[in-house]
């Protein structure tokens, strides 16, 4: 006897409850077409490819064997070296530190999850969209490391030898250069799954969706300013930027989370509008933000135009005033980018299964 299995009853056979919620199936449901075919023998269950390359196959050839496959496989190499480096000689200590070596823990790991889960097909048991989680896992890597390639060589390199030895100023140079490259290799991935005209793909592989992962990466980086004697407390006006800055960063985040879950269908208002219009509202509050900010902080009657002379490195409020100031105009500039973009894509509406 020969039974037939589309491949979604085929991932509903394999992973019953974790996607579907349903009981498990005893045995496979009889079709007529599909990718793989079972036939019953007595106490035994042979699986053979009906038609299709991909039928029947557990290991997923393409995710080593192509350029996303290289680009992960490089990334998993560049950011095992860097975590070797640093553990064995390089070396990390204060708060800028651990974020970097945070930022490298936390990529390998993620990137290693990618990488078996797409060999293995296991993606297919996950309650996301994968394509729209890897894009934009991708996507926030490639800025955590290009951050982290900023930060551990401004805190931990100098031109001349540290006290420890030239041998750790050595590691320290190889920790940078590992970082940096592995910069190009997320960056790489990203390149790869962006949309293309033409082509239906996951809404975080666009142009829009790239641009709500960076909004949401400079929008923490205005919190750690803002945390970092920033004094916004001292005017009405610079507490309202902070919660421009923060509503923005959580619709932005929810945006991301709905899409990443694969959660946008079952939303009761048109996912496609919402983005649109809260992107223009957007716009309009980063662009209030961006004129009241340096305003209550750098002209004379509230604040100082310059930077003191006795304001101390890393903890001048000064310093985190005008980070705030060039990162607010920053995002009002991606936001601006995205309302034009989004303006350029077509949403396709689809029942999932």
């Amino acid at each position: 006897m020969q039974i037939f299995l589309t491949e979604q009853l085929w991932r509903r056979w394999r992973c019953p409850k974790q996607r579907f919620g349903t009981e498990p199936l005893s045995d496979p449901p009889q079709l007529n077409h599909g990718l793989l075919t079972v036939q019953n023998l007595p106490n035994t269950i042979h699986l053979k490819t009906a038609h299709g390359p991909q039928g029947g196959h557990y290991l997923n050839k393409a995710a080593v064997l192509s350029g996303l496959g290289a680009a992960r496989m490089i990334q998993l190499l560049l950011g095992c070296t860097t975590m070797a480096l640093v553990a064995h000689s390089a070396g990390f200590s204060a708060t800028y530190g651990t974020f970097c070596m945070f930022v490298w823990c936390f990529c390998f790991a993620v990137t290693l999850l990618v990488f078996t889960l797409d060999v293995t097909r296991l993606h297919g048991c996950m309650l996301i969209s994968w394509d729209n989680f890897t894009v934009a896992f991708a996507m926030l890597a490639t800025l955590m490391y290009i951050t982290a390639s900023i930060v551990y060589p401004v805190y931990f390199l100098r031109s001349e030898c540290p006290s420890e030895g030239c041998e750790v100023r050595n590691y320290r140079i190889a920790v940078t250069v590992c970082s940096s490259v592995c910069c190009f290799a997320y960056g790489a991935e990203v390149f790869i799954t962006r949309a293309k005209p033409g082509h239906v793909v996951g809404y975080m592989a666009t142009v829009s969706g790239l641009l709500k992962v960076v909004q949401a990466f400079i929008a923490c980086i205005i919190f750690g300013a803002l945390a970092n004697d920033s004094e916004y407390n001292r005017h009405i006006p610079t507490q309202y930027c902070v919660v421009v800055y923060s509503l923005c960063f959580a619709v932005t985040v929810v945006v991301v989370a709905l899409t990443v879950s694969g959660r946008t269908s079952s939303l009761r208002f048109p996912f496609d509008r919402f983005v649109v219009v809260y992107t223009f509202l957007a716009v309009l509050l980063y662009l209030s933000a961006a004129v009241i900010w340096p305003v209550f902080s750098f002209d004379k009657k509230y604040g100082t135009p310059g930077r003191p002379g006795d304001c101390p490195r890393g903890k001048c409020p000064w310093d985190s005033k005008l980070v705030i100031a060039v990162f607010t105009s920053a995002n009002l500039v991606l936001y601006v980018t995205d309302l034009v973009y989004s303006q350029r894509i077509r949403f396709v509406s689809h029942s999932s299964a």
